[in-house]
Order: structure tokens, then sequence, then C-alpha cells
């Protein structure tokens, strides 16, 4: 058989559609239609007992649970080698398995349930943010250090509720806790701010020439909302979980309300928001006018995190800093 008939042969085969269940000492893998899974360890070797599998197939997608960031190195090792690969939140991949009697949990009963998802994620009319593509460096560092930062605020506020009730006997152990954590904190803060300035001064210009958006908000929103100007304020709006969700059956019309999407990005607009409501005049007016029409404190609040996100997507895509005269009342 000559290469090319080998080739052609080759692409006659059916796509093969993969889900991993990653673990912090080994991972599992299935394929979409097969009774059973594989494993390996969750190094090097193991991916290689991975990759040895998957050069042999025709992948569709591959699906990988997100795991506490456990999953980043087989995702990036497989984005490098150009499979499509998706990583997924796992209360979705769950609520997936359910839906499909998948009601027990094993990791190999997890691994063949997110092929199923795999196959499914691959069939649907809309393939927008399916697939993960590779990150260009510069903001793969600037995920890293945000990531980071959280993670560092999240030790303070803990060691800070420490200081109260019985632990005020190690208040000046926790004190010099939190001064480390003050120093690595503004430490961080600098790097980042060097980070942007080298990589992405233009856009964090643009993005803190708005009163209530600051240097921490402004890294999180071009971290983790990279597709900013290149999409539309609804599919923003629900990468970012400010989209209000129907909740309707029959007659019965539920309360709207938000959930999923990106967490942080979310956090850092509502942080960003409450600022705006004070300090910035075209959003203190869009919240007034909230009060008086009867919404209520949190869902006034919402709605302006909502129209921040939206103002940052037009100001991504059109190039141009903050102009109130553009950024009224209209949705």
């Amino acid at each position: 058989m000559t290469n090319a008939a080998r080739e052609a042969a080759a692409d006659a085969r059916p796509l093969d559609y993969i889900g991993v269940d990653m673990a912090k000492a080994r991972f599992e893998w299935g394929v979409h239609g097969a009774r059973s899974s594989q494993g390996a360890s969750n190094d090097p070797a193991g991916f290689d007992a991975l990759l040895a599998d998957l050069r042999q197939r025709r992948v569709g997608l591959i699906v990988i649970e997100a795991t506490g960031g456990l999953e980043h190195a087989l995702a990036s090792l497989l984005l490098e080698l150009g499979f499509p690969v998706a990583v997924v939140n796992p209360r979705a991949a769950r609520e997936f398995a359910r839906s499909m009697g998948h009601l027990a949990k094993t990791d190999a009963i997890d691994a063949l349930a997110l092929a199923h998802y795999a196959h499914t994620l691959a069939h649907k009319a809309d393939q927008a943010g399916v697939q993960l593509t590779p990150l260009p460096a510069q903001l793969e560092a600037l995920q890293v250090m945000v990531l980071r930062r959280k993670q560092l605020m999240d030790m303070r506020t803990a060691e800070l509720n420490r200081r109260g009730g019985p632990m005020r006997v190690l208040r000046k152990s926790i004190d010099a806790v939190i001064k480390i954590l003050d120093e690595q904190i503004d430490a961080l803060d600098e790097d980042i701010g060097h980070h942007l300035d080298a990589h992405f001064k233009d856009l964090d210009r643009r993005f803190e020439s708005i009163k209530g958006i600051g240097p921490t908000t402004s890294a999180s929103v071009i971290a983790f909302m990279p597709e900013l100007g290149q999409i539309s304020n609804a599919r923003a709006a629900k990468l970012a979980g400010l989209a209000p969700l129907n909740n309707d059956s029959g007659t019965s019309r539920g309360k709207r309300r938000i959930w999923g999407g990106r967490k942080l990005v979310r956090s850092a607009l509502y942080m960003a928001t409450l600022s705006a409501v004070r300090f910035n005049p075209t959003i203190n007016a869009f919240y007034a006018r909230l009060l008086a029409a009867g919404k209520c404190k949190k869902a006034a609040m919402t709605a302006c995190a909502h129209k921040l996100l939206r103002i940052l997507n037009a100001m991504a895509r059109s190039g141009k800093a903050w102009n109130p005269e553009l950024h009224g009342f209209t949705a």
C-alpha cells in the first residue's frame, strides 16, 4: 500500500472521542463507546502512554475535567501537539454523567462519562468556546500571576479571620504572617504591573481609564477574558457568568439568576462595581435608575457589573478609551 493510500485509509477511520479524569498521582482515559478505560501515572511516562494510544486514533475531541490545575500540564502538551482539547467544569461534567445514568462514581466511570461528554460537545451546533486554543506565553504568565495573587489574598483573609475568637493568643504570630503576605502581594502587584506594561499596555490603559476599574480588575479581565473585543456582549456575559438565565416551566416564570461562568472574572467585576457605583457618574446614574425602577440592590449591582463588562468589550473592540458620552444607559 502506498503512502497516499495509507493516508486515505487513515482519514476514513471514524473519529474517536476521549475523556480524561485527572488525579494527583494518576489519570484515567476512556474512549466513547468503549466498555473499559486505561490508566497511567500523572507524569511524563504516563503522558507518553496516553499519546501512544492517541496516535493510533483519529481524535475528534479530548475532554479533560478541570481538577484544581492538575490538568494543566497534560492539556498544554496535547494542545502543543495539535490535539483538539476541551477543559470542562467538574459540575457540568458530573451533571451530564448523572443525566446519562452514570450514578456511580469511580475514575474509570468518570473517564468513560467524559468521553461521552466529548462526543456530545463535538456535535453541538454552537462550537464557540468548546475547544481550547494554545495561549500566548505572555497571557499564560499573566494568568499564573493573577491566580497566585488570589491565592495570597485568600490566605491573608484566612489569617485575618483567625485574629478573633479563641485564636487571639496567637495574634502576634498571625500578624507576622499577614505582614509577610502583604509584602508578597505588593511584590506580585509590582510584577503584574511590569508585565502589563510590557505586553498589554494599551489595553490596560484603556480599561483603567474607567473610574472603578483598577489594576487588579484590569489584570484579571485581560488574563481570563482574552476573547473580549472579538465576541458579542451576550457571549461575554455568559462566559463571565453575568447573564441572567431563565428558570421557566410551562406557564410558570421563575426568577432569573446568574450562575456558572468564570468566577474570578465575575468576582473582579463585582468588586469594581462596588467602586464604580460610588465614583463613576455613568454607573452611579445607571444604578440609581435601576433602584428607582424597583430593582433590589443585589440585582442592580449585578446589572451594573454586566454593564461594565459590555463597556470593556466595546473598548477592546474599538481600541478607544473611556468616553462617558458613548456609554450611557443603552443596553
